[in-house]
């Protein structure tokens, strides 16, 4: 069997618009994960994608006056796939639901469990909501007010949902809620965070219905094999993606192995707004096959803007560039990393990135790099010092790294990413801490021979020997979420010719100094984050 790949996927986008830093963020912290596992030098597998089918794509389409073909080709080329490169996204592979590889797998799944007996025919009346492509409960709606009096709305999308009756097949979802909720309790690792658990147990404990799985009033989307007056519903297909991208259903050697390699996958980010699909409907679709179930479900919260959640809808919507054309992709990835909890509810505010972008950025991390290369380059030509006998001082920083490394792998691993940007960041306050009470810059005067000359194992050579060790220890801890500024501070410090490349640098190592060698050469080069006008909101 081959070795086992971490295997990291946000959820598949739909093309009715373009992305807004809504999909970003997701996007973002599942590639932060993808990439802090490869800096511990695993093997990784990171999908993304779209969902190119369903009522809503049709409709958008229509309204365009193309194709719902030609509409989601355009978008995907025009905005979903270039959005990646605007945030510097790594990931390995970009799954299509019209692709065939997507739609032959699914109608080998689906005809699977119909010959297990788990679908059949029936007929369905309620209340649809097109924009979350899904039957509502009366439960999970809400009282219209104003033009939308009297009616009843989707409490996500804010607009009256449609009354559908229609002669579907089903899927015996109802026979899976005892079986969901062992799972549940017996692996609450499975749906996180805890408060997204707790919202699914509840509504499973209430009782499932069977699942409508095909719609007839519409053609696009993948035609039931047994029946191709039908199209599978949306989310039936979409699901699939995240095993028909890593080979299910395959008889390509080369798919097979990356599907023994992946599967099952360590963790799915979605939006809370799918929790649902993916903790109830994906794994009682998995249990109904007997296939292995992926390890986590990561609800994330919504990003608010003015105290509504992200939405082009709503005209709330925000493009990515609109901010990396101003502060660039590695700030757009710190601040959302950084200033959200992970997993609860965030607001994304001009004037806050810009107050980060300030304090934490350019005067944090990018002038502590800056002046150490700078009194590296002024006072040993930028070539680092050999330094002398350790302090107390010096040993009490590498203590701090030693701790960062610690507390940022053990955030990463409940995805706790803001809390290991935060536990990071704690090497870089104590280092420019440890340069304030140091002060180099007058211990020069006073270690100076008569020739100006310093000594290379002086009080001067030791103190930025090791802010430039903190700094290389940043550089490798920072790579996931910053790989841009990461990679200029590694071209500074000189380390690709003494250590070899960024990438190639375990985590687990870097708390520990010592590693660059002297004479070194330590280049100040252009500044890791520039002072910025405002921007205009």
């Amino acid at each position: 069997m081959p070795e086992s790949a971490f295997y990291a996927t946000t959820p598949i986008y739909y093309v009715n618009d373009a992305p807004h830093i809504g999909h970003a963020y997701t996007t973002v912290a599942a590639d932060v994960v993808a990439r802090w596992h490869r800096q511990r030098q695993e093997d990784v597998w990171f999908l993304t994608g779209t969902d190119e089918h369903g009522q809503k794509v049709l409709r958008t389409a229509e309204a365009n006056g193309v194709s719902p073909q030609a509409w989601a080709d355009r978008l995907v080329e025009a905005e979903w796939e270039p959005v990646l490169d605007t945030i510097d996204a790594s990931n390995d592979d970009f799954i299509r639901t019209t692709q065939e590889r997507h739609t032959t797998r699914v109608q080998a799944f689906i005809s699977d469990l119909h010959d297990k007996g788990e679908i059949y025919a029936g007929s369905y009346e309620g209340p649809y909501c097109v924009g979350c492509e899904e039957y509502k409960l009366p439960g999970d709606l809400v009282e219209g007010t104003g033009e939308y009096a009297g009616e009843q709305l989707c409490p996500i999308h804010g607009k009256p949902v449609e009354m559908l009756a229609e002669q579907n097949y089903f899927f015996r979802m109802s026979a899976y809620a005892d079986r969901l909720l062992a799972l549940y309790e017996e692996h609450p690792e499975f749906v996180q965070p805890a408060s997204a658990r707790n919202e699914v147990v509840g509504f499973v404990r209430q009782g499932l219905q069977d699942l409508s799985i095909s719609r007839s009033t519409f053609d696009w989307g993948v035609p039931i094999p047994w029946d191709d007056k039908h199209v599978l519903y949306v989310w039936f297909d979409a699901l699939l993606n995240y095993m028909t991208a890593v080979g299910y259903g395959s008889e390509d050697s080369a798919d097979q192995e990356l599907f023994a390699r992946t599967w099952p996958a360590d963790v799915h980010f979605v939006g809370k707004d799918i929790l649902r699909f993916h903790a109830v409907i994906w794994p009682a679709m998995l249990m109904a096959a007997g296939l292995p179930l992926p390890t986590t479900v990561f609800a994330h919260g919504w990003l608010l803007v003015g105290g509504e959640k992200m939405s082009k809808s709503k005209l709330t919507g925000i493009a990515p560039a609109q901010i990396t054309d101003h502060f660039g992709s590695d700030a757009f990835r710190y601040y959302f990393m950084r200033a959200i909890a992970f997993g609860q509810d965030g607001s994304f505010s001009w004037e806050d990135i810009s107050a980060r972008y300030t304090s934490e950025l350019a005067n944090g991390l990018g002038n502590l790099a800056s002046r150490v290369a700078a009194m590296i380059g002024k006072n040993f030509g930028g070539a680092l010092p050999a330094g002398g006998a350790r302090t107390d001082a010096e040993t009490a920083l590498e203590a701090v790294a030693a701790r960062a490394v610690g507390d940022a792998e053990a955030a990463i691993d409940r995805f706790a990413i803001h809390e290991a940007l935060a536990a990071v960041w704690t090497l870089v306050e104590e280092t420019n801490g440890y340069l304030t009470v140091q002060e180099p810059w007058k211990v020069v005067k006073t270690e100076k021979d008569d020739d100006g000359a310093l000594s290379d194992d002086g009080r001067v050579a030791t103190v930025l020997g090791t802010a430039a060790e903190a700094l290389r220890s940043l550089a490798v801890l920072l790579n996931p979420v910053m790989p841009q500024a990461s990679a200029k501070l590694w071209d500074l410090l000189g380390a690709e010719a003494a250590l070899g490349a960024l990438a190639e640098q375990p985590v687990a190592s870097a708390g520990t100094f010592g590693a660059l060698p002297a004479g070194t050469v330590v280049t100040k080069g252009e500044s890791l984050f520039p002072r910025l006008e405002d921007p205009e909101a």
